[in-house]
């Protein structure tokens, strides 16, 4: 059983905190300007990645206002417009592959915290290209079970388009459910006129083959790597081809 559902619940919980001290707002606010700037219209009826970003600061209870104030800055060539987005690649315990997104002003600054990182927490970053093959972008989709049956659910996804669905494990709280990065928003809307409820809806870089691991230590090794590449103030997110026992994400501490 892969520890990753475990682990993404854990990770969630980790998220509230992240909240509180304004640190997952920054991120989904570096999100919304560089999809402004990337899209070339703060309109969300014409530009989809701000659509998404938008979608993902509004499940993450991020104030409207907030939201309002950051598009009318991003329109208007703020500050924030010197935001580039750069993707480091590198390997962690058990020759696990890993990909950090960033975005940041300053890449001197990024490029050696991230390092940092890798080298203090048992990984190493490596060159341009190095992993990235290993990976490709999905739309995922993560849905409240609520005492559905899991198998009938993934049955309605595949239907209505799904491209895999990940298996579920007797305690699962959540189906996840992949799809093409087109197809997120018309999957999305699907499930939720079919009275489903959404947990999250994102595209993100999912790998197309797992590096197993069976050492527990190695297993930690490696979520402390991630946390610590995530606390960083640059970081947008973390992915790793990792596949490990759910035992090794529950004993995480």
């Amino acid at each position: 059983m892969s520890g990753h559902s475990k682990w993404a619940q854990i990770r969630r919980s980790k998220g509230v905190n992240d909240a509180r001290r304004g640190q997952l707002f920054t991120r989904l606010g570096r999100e919304i300007v560089v999809a402004v700037r990337e899209g070339g219209s703060g309109d969300t009826a014409a530009n989809f990645r701000l659509r998404m970003a938008v979608q993902r600061a509004r499940d993450a209870n991020m104030p409207l206002d907030n939201i309002e104030r950051t598009i009318k800055r991003a329109v208007g060539g703020a500050e924030e417009f010197s935001l580039e987005e750069i993707t480091y690649e590198g390997y962690g315990p058990g020759g696990t592959a890993i990909l950090v997104q960033t975005m940041t002003e300053n890449r001197n600054r990024t490029v050696a915290e991230v390092r940092n990182a890798f080298n203090r927490n048992a990984g190493n970053m490596g060159e341009n290209g190095c992993v990235d093959w290993l990976f490709e972008l999905k739309g995922i989709i993560e849905i409240e079970l609520a005492g559905k049956d899991p198998d009938e659910l993934s049955l309605e996804a595949l239907d209505l388009g799904a491209d895999d669905v990940e298996p579920v494990a007797a305690d699962s709280e959540t189906l996840t459910i992949y799809t093409d990065p087109s197809e997120l928003e018309s999957m999305r809307k699907a499930l939720e006129e079919k009275g489903y409820t959404i947990v999250k809806a994102e595209t993100s870089m999912v790998p197309k083959t797992k590096a197993e691991i069976t050492d527990e230590k190695q297993a930690h090794q490696l979520m402390r790597l991630i946390d610590k590449l995530e606390d960083l103030d640059d970081v947008q997110g973390v992915h790793t081809n990792a596949d490990f026992p759910e035992e090794f994400a529950a004993s995480y501490q």
